[in-house]
């Protein structure tokens, strides 16, 4: 049968058309064999361009469609559904990308133009071998695992929850709450932060639909978007949850009281290995840390907080727990770390008193923290005169290259936060002010207003000269080189992405970005959806991003799994490999080859068995196949040669 193919050149406003001259190629693909019909068209993805796709296969009987556009990443779904309203299979489409490979990559006209023909004829050539293959559907699990119980997490499993579906919340620390914590008061509005979080902490607790899992980690994805099954490792507290009322009797008995630098704090206090997290923790239990604790790590200890624990809480006997659990959709909203400002030495982190990061300088500023608030250096002293150092580890060639976003206006609530609670003069060292957000520009004029000394310049230098602390930069508006002696330094360090990002993506089989953070399906039309079907992102996990924005993605993510939920099925697509049994040779690379984690092997037979609803048909796996016993669907060595041919002609 000879195909009827139909090919549509889309200008793209002027994206493509500025460069190439769309209708030279429209007119080179309506020469070439089977085409019956080449268009050239302003805006092919409008409602219009689709609607001649539409009746040019109903009226000519078109069988095969080459969009010659921009990237399939953005638009491949549209065209299909332009081809399936006209009752033809959506994968007899082919799209050839003239924008980035070509308008885009070149301002010579011949050049682009010739380029697009190439592409062009291969597309056609390609989808004259195109067969009609069906999307699968399966049933979905209506419950959702969130991992990561920061404000991200804590949003999106509040409105899954919320619409009366259950949500299995995971968290290795032994509280709720995240980074976000920690903080004093929020820009640009300085709200109490715990007047913020910890009515949805408690809102987390209280929920029958959400089932949190503190003090715990994800080990193990297996299955498939709408059928999950994930493994948790849940670790000993050594307090039986039930049973401990958060009353700290254990924490006050505990004979290491006050010798072990407490980590919420960020270690400018001490607490016993018998510890709750902060008093406003949820769970609200106590912990026993089996790193400090004596009788724990030597054996011996007079066990001081048992007898203090009235309702015989402790156990020392507990084990790690290990629990699988089935849900439909997964959000890893597992947040950030701060750059180590050890790292750069040149800003006397670690090596000078009174010199802190950014969140040291939160829990000084915090009622519950280890001053009550007060801002103090480490003789007890209030300050005379503050530096806060923007852009340490961000914006930097040696470390991170991107903005942090958050810096500048963390760093204004600082300098503010000192005029409020001391008569210290502050000095703030800036590259550039992006006061980007909703009434952040207000908040900006507002601590100018309250005298605070803005130096154009990033600190360079934080050194110490007789005994004093000094800020060293150039003033990029005087022209001038600076030396600022002050009596403490805030560095406000960079977002960066946790050190175990890399082992996360593994287990969730999703990619990173190259500056670590986990990448989107699309940074801009769709930011919390991943590579895998059916894991989405939240939060700093997938970029720096502050309060606002990170709530906000937190809900998207839960709508995108409420999408899922709400249909209580899922299609997966039909581009999967497949492995032929008479062929396949039992070698198992592919086993090692796939990111997916979607090829088994039956030792009964001695062969590769590939799971085809865990499989994204990326095509390692073949190409990596000595016996060429593994074909992809949609993807054959016909159609992929057919497409290079036509491209060289």
């Amino acid at each position: 049968m000879t195909e009827r193919i139909g090919v549509y050149v889309c200008h793209c406003g002027h994206n493509i058309a500025a460069v190439g001259d769309v209708e030279k190629v429209a007119q080179y693909a309506g020469t070439l064999d089977n085409v019956v019909i080449a268009r050239d068209y302003k805006y092919m993805c409008s409602d219009p361009g689709q609607e001649l796709i539409k009746n040019d296969i109903q009226q000519l009987g078109l069988t095969r469609v080459v969009v010659a556009a921009c990237s399939p990443r953005m638009h491949e779904p549209t065209f299909k559904g332009a081809l399936e309203r006209a009752n033809l299979n959506g994968y007899l489409l082919e799209m050839a990308n003239i924008r980035e490979q070509c308008s885009w990559v070149t301002d010579n006209t011949q050049n682009a133009t010739e380029k697009a023909k190439s592409l062009v004829r291969g597309a056609v050539r390609r989808v004259y071998y195109h067969r009609p293959i069906e999307e699968r559907v399966v049933s979905v699990n209506k419950a959702t695992l969130v991992v990561g119980g920061g404000i991200a997490g804590i949003q999106a499993a509040l409105q899954i929850a919320e619409a009366g579906h259950k949500v299995y919340l995971v968290e290795r620390e032994a509280s709720i709450g995240g980074q976000m914590a920690k903080f004093d008061k929020t820009f640009p509005t300085m709200d109490c932060a715990a007047c913020i979080l910890t009515p949805k902490m408690v809102a987390v607790s209280q929920s029958p639909n959400i089932e949190l899992l503190t003090y715990a980690e994800v080990a193990q994805v297996d299955g498939y978007v709408g059928n999950f099954t994930v493994t948790v490792r849940q670790k000993p507290r050594y307090i039986v949850e039930d049973l401990c009322t958060g009353c700290g009797d254990c924490t006050t008995a505990c004979v290491l009281k006050n010798r072990i630098p407490d980590a919420f704090d960020e270690g400018l206090s001490k607490r016993s290995a018998a510890y709750i997290s902060f008093p406003q923790a949820i769970p609200l239990k106590a912990v026993i840390d089996e790193k400090e604790c004596l009788l724990l790590t030597k054996g011996k200890c007079s066990k001081n907080c048992v007898e203090a624990c009235s309702r015989e809480a402790i156990d020392f006997s507990q084990k790690e727990t290990v629990r699988r659990i089935e849900v439909g959709s997964i959000i890893l909203a597992t947040g950030f770390e701060l750059f180590d400002a050890r790292k750069a030495p040149q800003y006397g982190y670690g090596i000078y008193d009174d010199v802190y990061t950014g969140i040291e300088f939160e829990r000084l500023t915090n009622a519950s923290g280890p001053t009550q608030g007060k801002i103090l250096t480490k003789r007890g002293e209030e300050p005379k005169s503050v530096a806060i150092l923007h852009c340490i580890g961000s914006r930097d060639e040696n470390y991170q290259k991107y903005c942090s976003r958050v810096c500048c206006m963390s760093s204004v609530k600082f300098a503010h936060l000192v005029k409020e609670k001391t008569d210290a003069e502050v000095f703030e060292f800036y590259i550039d002010m992006r006061t980007f957000g909703k009434q952040y520009e207000e908040f900006y004029t507002r601590v100018q207003e309250e005298g605070v000394n803005f130096i154009r310049g990033k600190g360079a230098e934080v050194a110490k000269v007789d005994g004093q602390l000094v800020v060293r930069a150039e003033d990029t508006l005087l022209g001038a080189y600076r030396e600022i002696p002050v009596d403490m330094v805030v560095l406000n360090t960079a977002l960066v992405p946790r050190h175990d990002a890399e082992k996360v993506a593994q287990i969730f089989g999703i990619s990173r970005s190259e500056d670590g953070f986990f990448l989107e399906s699309h940074i801009k039309l769709d930011p919390v959806t991943t590579s895998t079907d059916g894991v989405h992102i939240a939060g700093c996990c997938q970029s720096p991003k502050d309060i606002p924005d990170t709530v906000a993605q937190g809900s998207a993510a839960a709508a995108q799994s409420l999408a899922v939920i709400a249909t209580g099925k899922v299609k997966i697509s039909p581009i999967s490999a497949w492995s032929d049994p008479a062929v396949c040779a039992g070698c198992r690379i592919c086993l090692g080859l796939c990111p997916f984690k979607a090829i088994g092997f039956n030792e009964e037979k001695k062969v590769a068995e590939i799971n085809q609803a865990v499989c994204k048909g990326c095509g390692s796996c073949a190409a990596g196949c000595p016996s060429n016993a593994i074909v992809v669907s949609h993807f054959s060595n016909q159609q992929l040669l057919a497409e290079i041919e036509g491209v060289l002609a």
